[in-house]
């Protein structure tokens, strides 16, 4: 028996373990169903280029047919360790737009204004640039400047000047508008994941205890009151029991999969499937959306600073091994998307709607498909999508995978946005600064011209840039999941603390948000249960 049950060691969940076992008297119970994070893969930056191809890490989804993408599945990428999806992304620290949050509040959750918000961010970092009116040290969380970012990130920057766009230093300042360089969660020289940060140096207290490669099949309800789950470890299924909270940090697709798997969700879906109903709670696992993303690729041999596969591009691999090994800095030190911005993809929009990764290597097919030679690549996401979707059952089995479907560039607005986006990524990639490389895009891109060849670009090839969201909302409507403390509508000992929780995606990377959704959690479910 232990106090909290965390389902699920990720961004959010090793938050929960490591601050609610501060106070010796509270037992938590957390269980991942991957295994520890001892992989050079996570630990080394550069290792993102073959997570893709590690399936022992990576849930590795795909998604259901998706009519927008012309019937193509998407793939969807997700933690399987310790650190869950923080332990395989490519680091970067943003925390969308103050706006986000006021929106947020606005749909019915107090307390979650960007004010209200912002104090848990500065909780959760350490910034090695140094503590402002913006930033903190002292947080579990390392963030720091690129220890040895490349060349042509730089020259990116000076691509987007010259195409009229602003530079900024800080998205997570005053402004997020503007090109600039990311910062990214690391320390010296190797991946900071939220299992670093928070979990790594509190597996020695006492009133913790872990479990991993443990599969939670269902949540244990007593009437309406959740005791409890179970999980089968070693093939072996067992129960574990909660004196105070079940919480449920297991991420976008799964969170919504647990619930309805215990029979808290849509009552005709589940009965049509066998699953015996606790609670009808219909928008479970509904209001899914995720950033689409759109690439340029480039192909430059001329750019043999960028990762490649060559001769002198392995040999100089090689070195970087040894470099990193010896003293966490040169090449592998690298998160690939090292520089980016926020942009309006027309002067009449309020705020930026648009986002991009600037990558020092072409990278195709999520990195799951060799590419040899030398280049770039430069993705394009619209931050506020409007389209919506759902994760649903596939059937009552509870090892089986949920059936995603993000109805990407289901909503026009997505489709208009992303157009105008790609026209501007391709503005800056066409600037001086990159062009005098001599690169040619590859054709899917380079053949697209008008705007409506620039959409079936869009439609025959985008993907998942991987921030879903949004599956087990937060609000008082009738269609939402979880109340303003995270407490699940009409149960009783049940929280889901996650980035599913989110009633619109951040204008931005979601990893930071999810882990100060995390740290806000803690302190609501301690004065809940004083």
């Amino acid at each position: 028996m232990f106090d909290y049950i965390v389902v699920g060691a990720g961004s959010a969940g090793c938050v929960l373990a490591s601050r609610l076992t501060e106070d010796p008297a509270t037992s938590v119970c957390l269980i991942e169903a991957g295994h520890a994070d001892r992989s050079v893969l996570i630990h080394c930056p550069a290792g993102i280029a073959l997570m893709a191809k590690a399936p022992s890490m990576n849930w590795a989804f795909d998604t259901v047919p998706q009519a927008g993408l012309n019937g193509r599945r998407g793939y969807q990428p997700r933690g399987k360790v310790l650190g869950g999806s923080s332990s395989i992304n490519a680091m970067i620290y943003i925390r969308g737009q103050h706006a986000d949050y006021d929106h947020w509040a606005a749909q019915g959750n107090p307390g979650w204004t960007w004010d209200e918000v912002k104090p848990y961010f500065l909780k959760a970092e350490h910034n090695e640039r140094g503590a402002d009116d913006w930033h903190a040290r002292g947080g579990p969380l390392n963030v720091m400047d690129l220890r040895s970012p490349n060349r042509l990130s730089g020259l990116f920057l000076q691509a987007a000047q010259q195409a009229g766009l602003p530079l900024n230093t800080d998205f997570n300042g005053p402004t997020q508008e503007g090109a600039g360089m990311y910062q990214v969660t690391q320390r010296n020289g190797q991946r900071c994941s939220a299992a670093d940060a928070y979990l790594t140096p509190n597996l020695g207290r006492s009133n913790l205890q872990l479990l991993t490669g443990a599969h939670v099949t269902r949540v244990l309800f007593e009437g309406r009151r959740a005791v409890g789950i179970e999980v089968l470890q070693g093939g072996v299924k067992r129960e574990l029991h909660a004196r105070r909270e079940v919480l449920l940090s297991a991420g976008a697709l799964q969170s919504p999969q647990i619930l309805q798997l215990s029979g808290v969700g849509s009552g005709s879906e589940l009965q049509a499937m066998g699953l015996p109903l606790v609670h009808d709670l219909p928008g479970v696992g509904r209001h899914l959306h995720d950033h689409l993303d759109s690439i340029i690729v480039v192909h430059a041999p001329r750019m043999n600073e960028s990762f490649g596969l060559s001769f002198g591009g392995v040999a100089r691999a090689i070195g970087g091994m040894f470099e990193w090994r010896s003293r966490r800095s040169g090449m592998l030190t690298t998160n690939f998307a090292e520089a980016g911005g926020f942009f309006r993809s027309r002067p009449e929009e309020e705020a930026p709607d648009v986002q991009l990764h600037f990558v020092i290597a072409k990278l195709v097919d999520h990195g799951r498909k060799t590419v040899f030679g030398h280049g770039i690549s430069c993705h394009l996401c619209v931050v506020r999508p409007r389209s919506r979707g759902r994760v649903s059952l596939a059937g009552p089995d509870p090892l089986a995978a949920p059936l995603i479907d993000p109805a990407y560039l289901s909503d026009p607005d997505d489709v208009q946005r992303m157009v105008r986006g790609v026209k501007l990524m391709r503005g800056v990639l066409n600037q001086p600064a990159l062009a005098a490389f001599g690169g040619k895009e590859l054709p899917a891109s380079a053949n697209a011209q008008s705007d409506a060849q620039i959409e079936q670009f869009i439609r025959s090839n985008a993907d998942t840039i991987y921030h879903p969201v949004g599956s087990c909302r937060m609000g008082p409507g009738a269609d939402d999941v979880v109340d303003e403390r995270l407490r699940v509508h009409g149960l009783q000992g049940l929280r889901v603390v996650d980035a599913s929780i989110m009633p619109r995606i951040v204008s931005g990377n979601t990893n930071a948000p999810t882990i100060m959704i995390g740290e806000k959690a803690v302190d609501m479910i301690r004065a809940d249960n004083r």
